[in-house]
């Protein structure tokens, strides 16, 4: 399989450091969908990050799509989503926070530097910013203050999304994503950020 993308989208990060911790083997080609947009467009016309293509050359976007699907090729051992009520609600509440946060960030990122500083409009991008604000308060409130995992004892899905949306936000947003106000979710993007997976694919 092919994953198709840039390693800094949050988006393509999660994608790839998900599919190694499944076990799930893949060839990462990094295109960019501006630099590269034509030669992404031969392999998926609409030109979305990520992309996988399967070994029956089935062209698959979405990282949350594509991620279901991997799960079902992986041992269960080594899947990411619980498979108990309790414990697969409370993995959904968490990565529904950092997919919303990972969302705003991109927004943000898109309104303050693609956007002409005179076409910029500050009502909506406050409200963005408002957003992003209070789901890293929530997710900072609902992570616990331990020193482990949020969900099991290795790191499952929602401890990557949550590790690579934080990283992402500080690396593009550092001027207004204080690490000393939201300590827990700092410690444990850093303890993420140590872990193999995470060191095989760094953000570009």
């Amino acid at each position: 399989m092919r994953l198709i993308g840039m390693l800094d989208s949050p988006y393509v990060r999660r994608t790839a450091i998900a599919l190694d911790l499944l076990g799930v083997g893949f060839e990462h080609q990094s295109l960019s969908v501006f630099a590269d947009f034509d030669r992404f467009a031969a392999i998926n016309p609409v030109v979305k990050a990520p992309t996988l293509v399967t070994d029956d050359g089935t062209v698959l976007l979405e990282s949350t799509l594509i991620l279901a699907y991997a799960e079902t090729l992986a041992v269960a051992e080594r899947r990411l989503t619980p498979t108990d009520p309790a414990g697969l609600l409370r993995a959904t509440r968490l990565l529904g926070l950092a997919l919303a946060a990972c969302e705003k960030t991109v927004q943000i990122v898109y309104e303050t530097r693609l956007r002409p500083i005179d076409k910029q409009h500050q009502p909506w991008l406050d409200r963005v910013w408002q957003q992003l604000d209070a789901a890293y308060r929530l997710l900072e409130a609902e992570i616990g203050a331990g020193e482990g995992w949020v969900v099991a004892e290795r790191p499952l899905l929602a401890d990557v999304t949550i590790a690579v949306t934080w990283r992402f936000s500080r690396d593009l947003l550092g001027e207004r994503i204080d690490p000393a106000a939201l300590p827990r979710l700092a410690r444990l993007s850093a303890q993420a950020e140590e872990t193999a997976a995470f060191r095989r694919f760094p953000p570009a």
